[in-house]
């Protein structure tokens, strides 16, 4: 799958890993690694990178099939499925 293709996916569970690593399940089943360090700039992801205690509190909103935190900032489903890995490479 190519970057700039778009496809229709959600996510149904998160966990972090470590720090701004998670794992995500998708609804295809397949479980995805990602590192969303550098997908935390802007006004709506600073209080994520100076508060780590609020980054941790990630979870899944069902209504939108991606993850949001606290202050309302959310990613884009298919963006993290397209630069996501496999959890256990192949």
């Amino acid at each position: 799958m190519s970057p700039d293709e778009f496809i229709l996916i959600d996510v149904t569970a998160v966990r972090v890993l470590a720090r701004y690593v998670l794992e995500l399940t998708f609804d295809t089943g397949e479980t995805r690694v990602i590192d969303v360090e550098g997908w935390l700039t802007g006004p709506m992801f600073e209080p994520l990178v100076a508060d780590y205690a609020m980054f941790t509190a990630v979870r899944v909103d069902p209504d939108a099939g991606t993850i949001v935190w606290p202050n309302g900032a959310d990613l884009s489903p298919s963006g993290l499925y397209a630069a996501s890995k496999p959890a256990i490479p192949a």
